[in-house]
């Protein structure tokens, strides 16, 4: 299993600014799409952005010109700089990766979550 640890949550005011950052470790032979999605209270988990092997970028319309999605290939790493923050992107924020775990073996795991709550 890979396993996803993702840091950089907490508590901000409106406006302020939040780095995600998601770590992929174990076995791991290549990672395709990995990215964001977040799940407020009593709403479904949606998509926040997710980025390709080869740097191709997808935003929710909700965060596009807010937030940036970038990827450190060789720390098997992902971040997602979080601006102009508001109350509806509280929500708790989970990172997903799809790759392959040898030639034949594809994987998609999700890490454990972490908090973002936009507030004053």
């Amino acid at each position: 299993q890979v396993q996803l640890v993702e840091s950089g949550g907490g508590l901000v005011q409106p406006g302020g600014s939040l780095r995600l950052s998601c770590a992929a470790s174990g076995s791991i032979f290549s990672i395709d799409a990995i990215g964001w999605y977040r799940q407020a209270p009593g709403k479904q988990r949606e998509l926040v952005a997710q980025i390709s092997s080869g740097g191709n970028t997808i935003y929710a319309g909700s965060v596009k010109g807010r937030f940036t999605i970038s990827r450190d290939n060789a720390k098997n790493t992902v971040y997602l700089q979080m601006n102009s923050l508001k109350p509806e992107d509280t929500a708790v924020y989970y990172c997903n990766a799809n790759g392959y775990r040898s030639v034949y073996r594809a994987f998609s795991d999700w890490g454990q979550g972490t908090q973002v709550t936009v507030s004053s």
